[in-house]
């Protein structure tokens, strides 16, 4: 059996930040992973100070955003897809979303394409975003909505008839990476050996406050965080050598929480939680 993993994200840079390291295992064990971005991120600020392509930035960020997925893309050696709708960006003020944004287009238009990505590729796991985004941009939220619309509909023979035959993913993930747990986990270990920017890390650990630790599912991937780190660093628009994302040492990261968090939601197959595998249970159906 093939095992295929799908994952659904917002914008380039996404895949990224949450679930890289995941991907580049599963990709090393023989699995097909797939990422699908909502949306080209045009509406993206540009975040780093000394990014050399700020030309291009300025006059086509959504060409520079497609560049940069094509280089992540290749660091951790997976498929992609672009669903092919417009970054809604991030009002401020109670400001209007934009016309034809990816979060106002219907849920029963947008699900369509997304269901015959399901359909060609098959997978039997599939990664997405809690009710909430994971933080509340419009796009993340509606990405949360769209994946399990099209997740459901994708198992209906009687919706979108015209976009293949009917499939199940057996079972269904959201992202739990930056857990408080995970987070303190790792500022105790840089505290403990005198890590210089522990106190930075210290003003993340309070921005995430205290919540509870809904993760399921931990995927051990400490050998592949150099290859996350080169797909973040591809999206250079976006993320800054000085970003939070490296505030940590991966020997730290491998000493303090060598893995990435999941929380399994939906499951057709018989799993034993927590787990190590997000494919757990579904080989014994094949």
């Amino acid at each position: 059996m093939t095992r295929r993993l799908l994952a659904v994200h917002a914008h380039p840079d996404d895949e990224s930040s949450k679930g890289a390291a995941t991907y580049a295992y599963y990709r090393s064990t023989g699995a097909e992973v797939l990422v699908v971005s909502c949306t080209g991120g045009e509406r993206g600020d540009v975040q780093n100070e000394a990014l050399a392509e700020r030309a291009m930035a300025h006059r086509d960020m959504a060409g520079l955003r497609r560049l940069e997925m094509a280089a992540a893309q290749r660091a951790l050696g997976i498929e992609h897809r672009w669903l092919g709708y417009e970054d809604s960006g991030l009002p401020e003020n109670d400001e209007a979303l934009p016309a034809n944004c990816f979060a106002l287009i219907p849920l029963e238009i947008s699900a369509e394409p997304l269901v015959r990505i399901i359909r060609e590729f098959k997978p039997q796991v599939l990664i997405t975003y809690d009710e909430s985004g994971g933080y509340p941009h419009p796009d993340h939220v509606r990405t949360h909505e769209l994946s399990m619309c099209a997740w459901r509909a994708a198992a209906d023979a009687a919706q979108y008839p015209d976009q293949g035959d009917p499939w199940q993913i057996e079972k269904v993930y959201y992202d739990r990476i930056f857990n408080p747990h995970k987070v303190r986990a790792v500022h105790s270990a840089m505290v403990n050996s005198g890590d210089p920017r522990a106190a930075e890390m210290e003003e993340f650990v309070g921005w995430l406050g205290d919540g509870p630790n809904l993760a399921t599912s931990q995927v051990r991937v400490d050998e592949f965080f150099e290859a996350r780190d080169e797909a973040l660093r591809s999206h250079a628009s976006q993320v800054a050598p000085d970003s939070r994302f490296f505030f940590w040492s991966n020997d730290v990261q491998r000493e303090a929480w060598p893995f990435e968090d999941f929380q399994l939601v939906e499951s057709s197959v018989t799993t034993e939680l927590p787990e190590t595998d997000l494919f757990a249970g579904i080989e014994d159906t094949e």
